[in-house]
């Protein structure tokens, strides 16, 4: 039998296997759609907005989402550079280009004051994504797109859990994303949701999401635009709502464990986690440590030693300028700094203590 610690892996129960099966034999014909809304009401309510559209994945919530907004050809879009590239596909795919900034180097995500001095009159939208759990400074950021008039859309696909000053991550943009892949906190395998609590964009991208069909029209495979196929299927939502009916104890374990890393880690200096900022709650999804340049530790050190100690572990993201794709912004120097020094950490719901004193030991040797 393996000794090999994973870095992630889904918390499935009895719970979810039955809701499963149950959609699988009956979630057919007039009930094909059961579980997707149950789903999507009890996702919206956890979240607190009032509306909520389960996706395939993030990535056509996003896409979506930024169609209904009219962003499109010669517009552009602020994200951090520190991303996956889901984060900007969906902004590429609409023929609009994403600007990258530097992130904080506190918080890992966007830099305000880098959005305020990227801002052109093509600005469309600025895209906050809560990179591993941590969270944008929503306040900020808010303040800069009413200024500017420009949309502020929440990418929350890592944020399930995270709460900035009492409102949850995803709840307080234009719309918020998330990600239900088989890695997250809260998984369907492979899927998303969109969710807003403003009703005429609702509208619009429910419209968008049955291939351009409005609600109200009556005439049958009449579509009234060309529209998009993101739809979740029966048998992944039920899944989810048995998820979301586990999601304070899914939420609460995820904590725990960036917490033993935190308590295990705090007498070594030069060490960063995952940040917890006063008034905000960090959702633990990808516990990642940070070490200080002084200490010499490369990203290609702690590949090595996790992969001699049989444990997977996570290259902190690429910045997005260093991709092919795109051009690089070699003056985003936090982003294209802290990869190279950092690595994300086994966080699976199932680790124990020992698991987490393994990791912990491979982190200890190198310092």
């Amino acid at each position: 039998m393996s000794n090999r610690i994973a870095y992630t892996k889904p918390s499935i129960t009895e719970l979810e296997v039955a809701y499963a099966t149950d959609a699988a034999r009956n979630g057919w014909g007039e009930r094909c759609y059961d579980y997707i809304v149950k789903f999507e009401a009890a996702f919206a309510a956890h979240l607190g907005v009032t509306h909520a559209i389960a996706t395939s994945s993030c990535t056509g919530a996003l896409h979506m989402g930024m169609a209904a907004l009219g962003i499109g050809s010669g517009d552009e879009v602020i994200l951090a550079d520190t991303n996956w590239i889901a984060s900007a596909a969906p902004i590429v795919h609409l023929g609009a280009t994403p600007v990258f900034v530097d992130i904080d180097p506190v918080s890992w995500c966007l830099n305000p004051d880098r959005v305020e001095a990227a801002i052109t009159p093509r600005t469309k939208a600025i895209l906050a994504v809560h990179i591993y759990g941590n969270l944008c400074d929503m306040d900020h950021l808010q303040d800069i797109a009413d200024r500017h008039g420009i949309a502020l859309i929440e990418d929350a696909a890592e944020a399930i859990g995270s709460v900035w000053k009492g409102r949850r991550a995803g709840s307080m943009g234009r719309f918020g994303a998330f990600s239900f892949h088989g890695t997250k906190t809260l998984t369907t395998g492979e899927g998303g949701m969109f969710v807003t609590s403003d009703p005429a964009l609702f509208e619009r991208v429910l419209t968008l999401s049955n291939h351009g069909r409005a609600r109200g029209q009556t005439r049958q495979f009449w579509p009234d635009e060309v529209g998009f196929k993101y739809k979740m299927s029966n048998i992944q939502a039920a899944i989810g709502l048995a998820q979301v009916e586990r999601i304070e104890d899914l939420i609460a374990r995820k904590r725990a464990i960036l917490q033993a890393y935190r308590s295990r880690l705090a007498l070594h200096q030069g060490v960063a986690l995952n940040p917890e900022p006063p008034g905000t709650e960090n959702g633990s999804w990808m516990p990642t440590v940070v070490f200080d340049r002084d200490l010499g530790i490369t990203r290609e050190d702690l590949q090595a030693a996790f992969k001699t100690a049989d444990i997977d572990a996570r290259v902190f993201f690429h910045p997005l300028s260093s991709l092919p794709m795109f051009d690089d912004v070699g003056g985003n120097g936090h982003a294209w700094d802290i990869p190279t020094r950092a690595i994300n950490l086994p966080s699976y719901h199932d680790l124990t203590d020992q698991d987490i004193g393994r990791v912990v030991s491979v982190i200890e040797r190198l310092l």
